[in-house]
């Protein structure tokens, strides 16, 4: 099965799970925690989980697969609080959840998915240890996301933030949840201590990665092509990789933080590609995700083996 099919059928199975969990809410509070649920996703965390699980067990996902949603919601629950941090109106084409309910209610929306991750991991088929250890490894990972989400914050103050900052921040806000995913998927499926561990490190990186191709999919892609307001991060002077980048090499890119029309954002992209900016930020994500591959390499040879490398590699070479 090639990646783009096993990530189509396990994101109808997650859906269907979900529907079978929450499908019918009851108050006004459910509502508002499904509303980001039911909007769309490709449920790559999800996957993630089932793929260690399986390659370190085959088949036995089928069992643990209601804790691969704790994964799914736990991610939900960092959206919806990160919209009304950064005063979105809009996530996934829908409006957020604080436009439609107020943020009092949507604070309360993403407690609930908080709680339901926990409760998902202990409806696993799994031995009580393998739970515990799992439920530690969640609580661990939700306080990192959120110092993530405070230094990225912090960094808005700042012009002098250094790679190994940006590196460490990406990590903690994007990373750590993918390593999650990869670690818990291992753990509840039976995998050894040094297979998790494996799995938690190749996640952490394939998620730093993921976010620096954010980073550059801002930048390069058209606005009707990402859905994003191209080039804001460079308008806004955020300290993205390219930023960090391009202060390495002497570049100052305060004359850019203005609005751009398609002339100008082209005129700065030439003058980024000339001066080697985006390489080097694309060899960085490269490196991360040959690390992270590297890193699993001692896993027997399985389909799902495979596919993590397959997982990997689309995670930078995706262009929305």
């Amino acid at each position: 099965m090639d990646l783009e099919t096993y990530l189509k059928k396990t994101a109808d199975e997650v859906n269907s799970l979900l529907q079978d969990c929450y499908g019918e809410p009851k108050t006004a509070l459910s509502r508002a925690a499904n509303h980001l649920l039911f909007a769309g996703g490709k449920r790559l965390r999800p996957a993630l989980f089932r793929m260690a699980a399986d390659a370190v067990n085959p088949g036995s996902s089928a069992r643990i697969m209601l804790a691969g949603l704790s994964l799914e919601v736990t991610h939900n629950f960092t959206l919806i609080h990160d919209d009304i941090m950064d005063k979105d109106e809009y996530r996934r084409g829908k409006k957020t959840v604080h436009t439609l309910w107020g943020e009092p209610v949507a604070i309360l929306a993403g407690d609930v998915l908080y709680a339901r991750a926990f409760q998902h991991i202990c409806q696993a088929d799994a031995s009580e240890d393998a739970k515990v250890r799992a439920v530690s490894l969640l609580a661990r990972t939700c306080e990192e996301i959120c110092e993530g989400q405070q230094q990225d914050m912090s960094f808005e103050e700042r012009d002098d933030v250094t790679r190994g900052e940006y590196l460490d921040m990406v990590t903690k806000k994007t990373g750590v949840l993918y390593g999650t995913a990869a670690a818990i998927g291992s753990l509840l499926g039976g995998g050894t201590d040094t297979q998790v561990d494996a799995f938690y490190n190749y996640g952490c990186k394939i998620g730093a990665a993921f976010q620096i191709q954010d980073d550059l999919i801002d930048l390069l892609e058209p606005s009707d092509k990402s859905g994003k307001d191209q080039a804001s991060d460079i308008r806004e002077g955020k300290q993205t990789l390219i930023a960090i980048t391009a202060r390495e090499l002497g570049i100052d890119l305060r004359p850019w933080c203005r609005s751009l029309d398609r002339e100008g954002i082209a005129s700065l992209i030439t003058m980024l590609n000339e001066k080697d900016v985006i390489n080097t930020v694309q060899r960085e994500s490269e490196a991360l995700i040959s690390s992270a591959i590297t890193g699993i390499s001692d896993l027997p040879e399985t389909p799902e083996k495979r596919l993590l490398a397959d997982l990997a590699w689309y995670f930078i070479k995706r262009d929305y």
